[in-house]
């Protein structure tokens, strides 16, 4: 399970930086700003699997 949550995390944090980098080329501001939110969720959601990977008992 936790495997596929890092994956959903990597994935978001490419779409968001892909959408970001579109919006900042065609001059998208929502765009933009859209893909910066999904970049952030994405890194949020791989903080708190790190976060978890920390605390679980060997």
């Amino acid at each position: 399970m936790a495997a596929d949550e890092k994956a959903q995390a990597k994935g978001e944090q490419a779409k968001g930086k892909m959408k970001k980098v579109a919006g900042g080329a065609v001059g998208n501001e929502s765009l933009k700003a859209k893909g910066k939110a999904e970049e952030s969720k994405g890194d949020l959601r791989a903080a708190k699997e790190k976060a978890k990977d920390a605390v679980k008992p060997n």
